[in-house]
């Protein structure tokens, strides 16, 4: 099994190798990328009552056309795996089109004309494979996720604290902002892109001068220490986006290499233990049968035969010449 997957059969290999042509080559990634982008502009202008009304059955051809060019264009890259068909899966774009292009044909999709504009938007979305720079950003949102939660529960306890002092203190005196926890969290987090915090510090100091020490606090933490910590981890998943991206790359070139160039230098070292372990079971095998047939023959099988003598060296007991 392993043998096989290891060296898939001529017809696979020749078919991937083939499709891999089509598939890496620059004018298809041009053409897929512009039908990615026919088909939001005719999801756009399905959006006019009129112009729906008036081409509705030209519309719904042009979706089927699309449809089936994706399907084809997905299926093309599944062939260009053949002989590395857990390659394919590996990829999330791979599995993200996929899914896009089978959901499509499912009943409960083509009947359900929401479900299905959801999926003719996410198609969308596959501009981003055809953008290296647009993919990053998309796999560093990603990578954030986990960061950004983290961010989110402590900005949610400082808010739930800040907003528990706020009631407090000026609950009575300013009850449209204050007057319940649910106010005062609202109100505290539209100050944290500051828009407003001049008209909120100046009636905070209208009912106490340490008002100006709660806000002041409040908008150094929340508005600038944990923006900066969201904007660091942002940065931070970034950098490991591109990373992640330069290391795609140079996997997709290496195995290309191997597979249209020269043996790796891994495999030359395994072919020349090969080849020794092959001259010691001869050398063994030589041993064995001499010793079956005599000493003499042992001692004519471990002695190396003499090299031949060069052509200006005369054999031992011939006479010098005159």
């Amino acid at each position: 099994m392993a043998e096989q997957i290891a060296n898939p059969p001529p017809g696979r290999a020749a078919l991937a190798v083939r499709c891999r042509e089509v598939v890496e080559s620059e004018w298809f990634g041009v053409t897929v990328f512009a039908l990615v982008l026919a088909n939001a502009a005719v999801l756009g202008v399905e959006t006019y009552d009129g112009i729906t009304a008036r081409w509705h059955g030209s519309l719904k051809l042009v979706e089927h056309c699309f449809l089936a060019v994706f399907t084809a264009e997905v299926v093309l890259r599944a062939c260009a795996h053949a002989d590395r068909p857990r390659d394919f899966l590996r990829d999330p774009w791979n599995l993200f089109d996929l899914a896009v292009v089978t959901l499509a044909y499912l009943p409960f999709a083509r009947e359900n004309a929401t479900v299905l504009r959801l999926l003719r938007l996410a198609r969308v979305v596959r501009a981003a494979r055809f953008l290296p720079q647009l993919r990053i950003i998309i796999v560093a949102v990603g990578k954030s996720l986990p960061g950004t939660l983290s961010f989110l529960l402590v900005g949610t306890m400082l808010l739930y604290v800040y907003a528990m002092t706020g009631w407090v203190f000026f609950a009575d005196a300013d009850p449209e902002h204050y007057g319940s926890i649910g106010r005062a969290a609202l109100s505290l987090f539209l100050l944290i892109t500051l828009d407003g915090i001049g008209d909120a510090v100046h009636g905070g100091l209208q009912i106490s001068r340490w008002s100006l020490l709660y806000y002041a606090s409040y908008v150094l933490i929340g508005s600038f220490v944990l923006v900066n910590l969201l904007i660091g981890v942002v940065i931070s998943s970034l950098e490991e986006a591109r990373q992640l991206e330069h290391e795609r790359e140079h996997e997709a070139s290496q195995q290309n290499a191997d597979g249209d160039g020269e043996p790796s230098c891994d495999l030359r070292e395994r072919i020349a233990t090969a080849r020794r372990a092959l001259d010691e079971l001869e050398e063994g095998l030589a041993l064995v049968g001499a010793r079956s047939a005599g000493p003499e023959a042992v001692i004519a099988a471990a002695v190396p035969p003499p090299e031949p003598a060069s052509s200006g060296a005369r054999p031992a007991g011939s006479p010098a010449p005159t």
